[in-house]
């Protein structure tokens, strides 16, 4: 299976990199590939349909989107700026869903995580998200939120709080479940 993951933040130091790249180490097994990106490495201006008519789609949008379709199976952890997508992330969206007949995660299973140092972890981007991922024809496997993210988190650990890391691996063991399932179908 190949994986895609990334945290939805343009903070150098962000705590939903960190999520999803402890994350992600659940689903390494000897036939998976995965591959966490930085969305810092696709630097883009910021979208305007002026700009787009002035440069067209810049190339950083397209190698991103040429991760998403690489991917089976895709980790996203939302950084919660203002109760909402972080703007490095969805200025990303942003161009991508502008590619000429795309749709952004075209029929791509993904695991919606978010954290944040308060005690909500970011439930409010959690639950934009799982509402508009089907509209840029995602499907939602799961979700997973954890709060206060220096008291339950610790790095080389994971998610050290025995309740979270118990829903988070419930929660790991449905989506390869529902993977395993998917990758079978698509074979037949």
């Amino acid at each position: 299976m190949k994986i895609l993951a990334f945290g939805a933040s343009n903070s150098s130091d962000s705590i939903n990199k960190k999520l999803v790249n402890s994350v992600s180490k659940y689903y390494k097994e000897i036939e998976d590939e995965i591959l966490v990106l930085d969305i810092n490495d696709f630097e883009l201006p910021l979208f305007s349909k002026d700009l787009e008519k002035a440069i067209g789609i810049p190339e950083a949008a397209q190698k991103f989107a040429d991760h998403i379709d690489w991917a089976d199976f895709i980790i996203i952890s939302f950084a919660e700026n203002n109760g909402n997508y972080n703007v490095g992330y969805k200025n990303l969206i942003d161009w991508i869903s502008r590619i000429k007949g795309r749709k952004v995660f075209p029929e791509k299973p993904v695991f919606l995580l978010a954290t944040s140092e308060g005690g909500r972890g970011g439930q409010s981007v959690l639950e934009i998200a799982t509402a508009r991922m089907p509209r840029d024809a995602a499907q939602v496997l799961e979700t997973f939120s954890l709060p206060e993210f220096s008291k339950n988190f610790e790095e080389g650990k994971g998610v050290i709080s025995n309740v979270f890391r118990s829903q988070l691996e419930a929660k790991v063991r449905k989506t390869k479940r529902l993977m395993a399932e998917i990758l079978n179908k698509g074979q037949q």
